[in-house]
């Protein structure tokens, strides 16, 4: 277990600069850049009286990021458990979240950048699956709980509903709603339980956004359409150059592409027991990983990467 440092409120006031420089915000409240007295970067985020999430999932994360530790989990410094003033007080992370690269107005990512950060992923959500003792599931995977450090590497974020289970078969019955509509797994809302599985979907869903550069849920004039069914008709007429990023503007491998893409589809079967386990989606993300090709070069920079099709 890892010895976390406590932090006063009048800590948080003064590593925050007065909480001067708002970074994020959360479910659980908003999220500020920090300087630690030896010069170190922190992320801070800092639990509202009106989260919607509460002092129940703060304790959880809290919790599980003292017990875990992996190159590719976001790791806790310390945290404020003031009565009215809680805080986590996390590594900082230069390069924002997923959600900002694919949704917002950060650089574009390339193709091998887009699998490099899917493998790191699945190597932190096969960690908690098969590295831990018992075994984590996290519960709520999405675009905004991947963050980048200044190397682009991905960790996962927000341990606020994540849970242990202390058998193979376990799964967690909520009361309430849990998770991100457009990656929670279909048969939460028949069961209202998750599992391992359920982590699997959503990393499908994730990986999904990562080829098509649509969100998980997308806004139509009929409506919200999930990512998924909107993918597979393309998928099915193998439609490539539909399927792919237009921000990529084909500067893809196109076998890796496709490779991704089948891993996609196992991971979001509509029940658990038809979806592999992260051992074996980790290793055929490996494997597209290292079809894609080098050089690699951002699709803005006007000059053009080597393309197989």
């Amino acid at each position: 277990m890892v010895k976390l440092r406590s932090f006063n409120y009048g800590e948080i006031t003064r590593i925050t600069g007065n909480f001067g420089t708002e970074i994020g915000e959360g479910g659980f409240g908003k999220v500020y850049l920090g300087t630690l007295e030896n010069g170190t970067k922190v992320a801070v985020k800092m639990l509202s009286e009106k989260s919607w999430q509460g002092d129940r999932e703060f304790q959880a994360e809290e919790k599980h990021l003292m017990i875990v530790h992996h190159g590719n989990l976001v790791s806790l410094h310390g945290y404020c458990n003031h009565s009215e003033n809680k805080a986590l007080v996390y590594e900082y992370m230069a390069n924002g979240n997923l959600q900002q690269h694919l949704h917002g107005d950060k650089p574009v990512l390339t193709w091998k950048q887009r699998l490099r950060i899917i493998v790191d992923v699945a190597k932190g959500l096969e960690y908690l699956h098969n590295g831990c003792d018992p075994p984590i599931i996290h519960r709520d995977l999405k675009a905004t709980n991947i963050l980048l450090n200044e190397k682009m590497q991905a960790k996962i974020s927000d341990f606020g509903l994540s849970r242990t289970f202390t058998a193979e078969t376990d799964a967690h019955v909520s009361t309430r709603a849990v998770g991100t509509p457009g990656y929670l797994d279909p048969e939460y809302h028949s069961t209202a339980s998750l599992n391992k599985k359920s982590d699997v979907f959503s990393l499908g869903i994730t990986l999904l956004e990562l080829i098509t550069g649509h969100p998980a849920m997308m806004m139509k004039p009929e409506g919200n359409v999930n990512i998924l069914n909107w993918a597979n008709s393309l998928i099915e007429s193998k439609n490539l150059q539909k399927i792919m990023d237009p921000k990529l503007k084909g500067e893809f491998d196109s076998e890796s592409a496709w490779k991704a893409i089948r891993v996609a589809e196992s991971c979001t079967k509509p029940t658990g027991d038809q979806r592999p386990d992260l051992d074996h989606v980790l290793a055929n993300l490996k494997d597209c990983l290292k079809t894609a090709p080098e050089p690699e070069k951002s699709p803005e920079d006007g000059k053009q990467n080597e393309k197989i099709k």
